[in-house]
């Protein structure tokens, strides 16, 4: 393998889900960056990946970062499956590192697909600010016409839809997402009261991808 940064996409549940590419990539790096390396190592083992893995995630990325960044300058491939990945990424380029992103699986491209909203033009926002912050960017977003895609935890859920209800409007068109790939998966089309009423009934269990319509003259 070259010597570069290898951003590698892995499953996002069903471990089928991972391209024949980022499989070989895997096997023949010299080291596999990975978030949760109980997790990870599932899918090595699954695709019988011997190569070592070294946990990298947010909270020792700081320290670990310019290490990584000399072992690829002194020869070696490594592999990143972490989400943790900008500040890596950034160093790389900082230091004349090559990079090479693999294509592969996202969750929110099946959510968006599933939902029926318009999908020609939309607005990733990930997760909201869950306190400082959070009420101004609901209000910016209330304006937004194009559909926006969130990512939400369980015990958040039913708070954001409240939200929602609020800043966007209780009739919104509104599709929720949840376990993505995996053996419960479902999706969930309506309103956001529609969707408050099903989640206040169903405690929320599992990861969730919201997909809430834009702002038109259709709904308010």
């Amino acid at each position: 393998m070259e010597s570069k940064l290898y951003l590698v996409p892995t499953s996002i549940g069903n471990l089928e889900d991972i391209t024949l590419r980022a499989i070989r990539v895997l096997k023949e790096v010299d080291l596999i960056l990975a978030e949760d390396t109980r997790t990870s190592g599932k899918l090595l083992k699954h695709y019988k990946i011997s190569t070592h893995i070294h946990s990298h995630h947010m909270h020792n990325e700081h320290k670990t970062v310019a290490n990584i960044v000399q072992r690829i300058k002194n020869g070696e491939s490594i592999a990143l499956i972490s989400d943790a990945g900008f500040l890596l990424t950034r160093a790389c380029i900082e230091n004349g590192v090559e990079i090479e992103c693999l294509p592969g699986a996202t969750a929110f491209v099946p959510a968006l697909g599933n939902s029926g909203l318009p999908n020609d033009k939309f607005v990733f926002e990930g997760f909201l600010p869950v306190k400082k912050g959070r009420q101004t960017r609901l209000t910016f977003l209330a304006e937004e016409i194009r559909t926006i895609v969130f990512h939400e935890s369980p015990h958040i859920l039913l708070k954001k839809l409240t939200n929602f209800a609020e800043y966007f409007s209780a009739d919104r068109p509104i599709s929720v997402s949840r376990e993505l790939t995996k053996l419960y998966e479902e999706t969930l089309r309506g309103t956001v009261t529609e969707m408050i009423e099903h989640f206040t009934n169903k405690p929320p269990k599992g990861e969730f991808v919201v997909v809430v319509g834009g702002k038109n003259k259709f709904y308010h």
